[in-house]
C-alpha cells in the first residue's frame, strides 16, 4: 500500500541526496588531482602557484559552483574571467589599494585615458583602511566649486556603494562625457548625513601655476600639481616676482595631489645646492634609490611651504625635502600621507600588475607613506580664496617677514653635505 511521503521526510531526502553529489563532487576533485598525482608531481610543484591541498580547495569550489548555482548552466563563465577574477582576490589580499591587477582591456583603456583628454570632476582620491577619500579638489573644477573638501569620504556614486571598489572603479564611473551629471554621496568628519553632490562633468584643464605678490613685498606662488612644463611656468612665475622686489616665498602646496616626480625633483633643484632630496626604500635591492639636487640657483631666499591634508605625494616630497634640508618652513596641518611608488609588470596576455615596490623617505629618514609630513608650525584653517580669513596663509606671511628680518631660522633635520 501507497504511503504517502511528508513534506519534512521531501527535505529531508534532498539534503541527504545534495550530500551524497557532494560527496561525489568531493571524489571526483580529489581523484582528478590523484591522477595528477600519478604524473609527475615535482613538476606540478614547480609551475603551480599554490600548494596541492590550495589547488584542490580551488577545483573543489569551482566544481561545486558549476554543479549547484541556479545560473550555472545556462549562464557559464569564461575561463578567463575565472583567472582573473582569482588573479585579482589574489592581488587584494596583501591589502595595498595600489598594488592592483588590470586585465587587458582595462590596461588599453587606462593608457588610452592617459594620453587623451576627458570628462571629469577634478578630483585626486586615495584609499585608505577601504575607503575612498578625496584627497584634494583642484582649483576651479567641478569638486571645487562644489564644496569637496580633503578627507571627505566618497560613499555612493548615484545608487551604488563603492565599498569594497578599487580606485581604478571609482574614477572609472566619477569620468564620463563632458556635460552629464553625477550624484556623489559623501560621508565629512561633524556631519551627522551624507551630502549628497549632484556634479556636471568638464574636460579638466589643469593650470598648475598661480602667483601673485602680498604685502609689497611678500612672494606667493601656487602650484595645484607637478606636470611636465611645472618648472618652466614657475620659474618664469619667480622671476616675475623677484622682479617686482620680493624679499621672500611662500610655496602654497595645499591641496596639491601630487604629479610627475620629476617635476617636483626640478623645483627642489632650484632652492637646494645639491644633497639629498627623497630616498626610496623598496624590498628588493633595484626598488632602492636615492635622488639628489643638482646646483640650485636660489639657496638664500627666505621661504615658508604651506602644506595641509590636501598635500600628497610628490608635493610631500618637495615640503619633505625643503624642510629636512633646513630650507623652508613648513607651515599648515599634516599631509595626506600618499607616499609610494608603482611600477606596471605587464603580464604575457596583455594584462598587468600595478606593484608598490618602494616608500619614499625624507632626507632625514621620515616615512611619509599612510603617516604623512608634521609641519614645523601646526596651524588650524581651511584653503579660502578670501586671503583675509585664510589663518593659515596669514601665519605663513608673518614667519616669512622674521625670516626676512632674521628674526626666524630655519633648522637643519639632518647632517650637513647630506
Amino acid at each position: 500500500m501507497n504511503k504517502e511521503i511528508s513534506p519534512l521526510w521531501r527535505r529531508m531526502r534532498g539534503w541527504i541526496a545534495g550530500m551524497i553529489v557532494g560527496v561525489v563532487v568531493g571524489i571526483a576533485v580529489t581523484g582528478g588531482l590523484l591522477a595528477a598525482g600519478a604524473m609527475d608531481l615535482g613538476e606540478f610543484a614547480r609551475i603551480s602557484p599554490f600548494n596541492a591541498r590550495a589547488m584542490w580547495l580551488m577545483k573543489q569550489a569551482r566544481a561545486i559552483v558549476e554543479t549547484y548555482q541556479v545560473d550555472s548552466g545556462t549562464k557559464p563563465v569564461e575561463e578567463n574571467d575565472l583567472l582573473y577574477g582569482a588573479i585579482h582576490g589574489m592581488v587584494a589580499a596583501w591589502g595595498d589599494p595600489y598594488t592592483r591587477f588590470v586585465n587587458p582591456s582595462q590596461l588599453k583603456e587606462e593608457e588610452i585615458e592617459m594620453e587623451g583628454q576627458y570628462g571629469g570632476l577634478g578630483i585626486y582620491i586615495g584609499q585608505r583602511d577601504g575607503r575612498t577619500l578625496v584627497i584634494s579638489p583642484i582649483e576651479d573644477t567641478p569638486a571645487d566649486r562644489a564644496g569637496l573638501k580633503p578627507q571627505d569620504q566618497i560613499v555612493k556614486i548615484e545608487d551604488e556603494i563603492i565599498l569594497g571598489w578599487d580606485s581604478q572603479k571609482v574614477v572609472k564611473h566619477l569620468r564620463g562625457k563632458p556635460g552629464t551629471s553625477v550624484t556623489i554621496w559623501i560621508r565629512r568628519e561633524g556631519e551627522e548625513e551624507l551630502l549628497k553632490f549632484d556634479l556636471a562633468r568638464e574636460i579638466i584643464k589643469l593650470k598648475s601655476v598661480r602667483w601673485e605678490m602680498m604685502d609689497k613685498n611678500l612672494g606667493y606662488i601656487k602650484l595645484s600639481q607637478f606636470k611636465q612644463n611645472t618648472a618652466d611656468e614657475f620659474e618664469s612665475a619667480l622671476r616675475e616676482l623677484l622682479g617686482g622686489g620680493a624679499k621672500g616665498l611662500i610655496l602654497d602646496l595645499r591641496n596639491n595631489g601630487g604629479g610627475l616626480l620629476n617635476g617636483a625633483m626640478e623645483i627642489c633643484d632650484m632652492f637646494l645646492d645639491g644633497g639629498l632630496v627623497v630616498q626610496m626604500k623598496g624590498r628588493v635591492e633595484k626598488a632602492n634609490d636615492e635622488m639628489f639636487a643638482s646646483r640650485g640657483t636660489l639657496t638664500d631666499l627666505p621661504m615658508v611651504v604651506l602644506i595641509n591634508e590636501g598635500s600628497a605625494s610628490a608635493s610631500e616630497i618637495v615640503a619633505g625635502a625643503l624642510a629636512d634640508r633646513g630650507r623652508a618652513l613648513s607651515v599648515g596641518k599634516k599631509s595626506f600621507g600618499k607616499g609610494s611608488v608603482q611600477t606596471l609588470f605587464n603580464l604575457g596576455d596583455g594584462a598587468g600588475l600595478y606593484v608598490t615596490i618602494a616608500r619614499y623617505q625624507t632626507p632625514s629618514g621620515r616615512i611619509i607613506d599612510n603617516v604623512g609630513l608634521e609641519p614645523d608650525v601646526q596651524v588650524e584653517g581651511e584653503v579660502t580664496k578670501e586671503t583675509e580669513k585664510d589663518e593659515q596663509l596669514k601665519r605663513a606671511k608673518l614667519e616669512l617677514r622674521d625670516l626676512i628680518s632674521g628674526k626666524r631660522a630655519t633648522v637643519p633635520k639632518v647632517p650637513s653635505g647630506s
